[in-house]
């Protein structure tokens, strides 16, 4: 599964990078995260709880972050275990650019499944897991503009 985007955001580029390599900013932004936490240089362990169709799994994994050019760009790989239900690993390629008083945040997302959400159709996991996005990527607009508030609700089933 391939997604790709990238939205506008009204801060400079430092700010987004910052906030960007926030573990408090991103769990308060991933849908159904319940814990993110670093574990090392550019490591982090998590547990996700998704639900995908009639598929409803905690996942415990491990992310990484790769290919660090401050405060451009960097690669997220990760991968998680889900128990039954299944294994998701992947990695998305992130990079910012200048854009006046604004930033433009690009993202590339190569992702995998296996298990029985595998099973469960291209489609519902594709259209599930453009709907994460959204979620993540509106929760971290909102709280570059400084909404600390700003988190994402319980992800419903696609």
């Amino acid at each position: 599964m391939d997604l790709k985007g990238e939205y506008r955001l009204a801060a400079p580029r430092e700010k987004v990078w910052a906030l960007l390599n926030d573990p408090e900013t991103l769990k308060s932004c991933i849908p159904g995260c319940q814990s993110l936490e670093m574990t090392g240089e550019n490591e982090m362990s998590a547990t996700v709880v998704a639900k995908v169709g009639p598929v409803k799994a905690t996942f415990n994994g491990v992310v990484r972050l790769e290919n660090i050019d401050a405060p451009r760009s960097y690669s997220i790989v990760g991968e998680g275990k889900g128990g039954i239900a299944g294994f998701a690993s992947g990695g998305a390629d992130v990079s910012l650019e200048e854009d006046g008083e604004d930033t433009v945040l690009h993202y590339e997302v190569d992702a995998k499944v296996g298990g029985k959400i595998a099973q469960l159709g291209g489609r519902l996991v594709d259209s599930t897991a453009k709907k994460f996005a959204h979620q993540f990527f509106d929760c971290f607009a909102a709280r570059v503009a400084g909404d600390t508030a700003a988190e994402v609700s319980e992800p419903a089933g696609a």
